[in-house]
């Protein structure tokens, strides 16, 4: 059976570009938003400050979450459940080492991102933008994070 790996993505734009990252992945330079995994014990507002501050050395403040996102790679058969979050950079601290194989961030439009579309590393990436850009949005409220001693107080006895 084929795992599905929970991860989230941001996207971020400013004066019509959008913040993305150029990384190594199986040797081949490809684009993504700032993205990564939710580690075990962590929100998924957690998870994207900390994704993003590793990547691109910005502080994001998520404002919504603007799609959610079942994809499965045509070729490893991998399945990937993305929980897209927009919002704002600030507080760029350019002594931070960015997360391996992250190669460099870049502000591209969304023109400039489909003349790179080969280089993408889903089409989860030009259609969190497009979301966006249809102004897509959902509240961080969404979803709840519960923690196990939450689940286990109400948990009834059958």
């Amino acid at each position: 059976m084929t795992s599905t790996h929970l991860t989230v993505a941001a996207v971020v734009e400013k004066r019509g570009r959008f913040l993305v990252v150029e990384e190594l992945v199986g040797g081949r330079k490809v684009i993504n938003q700032p993205a990564g995994h939710v580690e075990p014990g962590e929100s998924f507002v957690e998870a994207i400050v900390r994704e993003v501050r590793e990547e691109t050395a910005w502080r994001f403040t998520p404002s919504a979450i603007n799609g959610v996102y079942l994809w499965q790679h045509p070729i490893s058969n991998e399945r990937f459940l993305r929980v897209a979050f927009c919002g704002s950079c600030h507080d760029h601290d350019a002594r931070l080492a960015l997360d391996d194989g992250i190669i460099r961030t870049l502000w591209l439009t969304r023109a400039e991102l489909e003349k790179r579309r080969d280089a993408l590393r889903s089409p989860m990436v030009l259609r969190v933008i497009d979301e966006y850009l249809k102004d897509v949005r959902y509240p961080l409220s969404m979803f709840q994070h519960l923690e196990i001693e939450d689940l286990a107080s109400h948990a009834q006895v059958v």
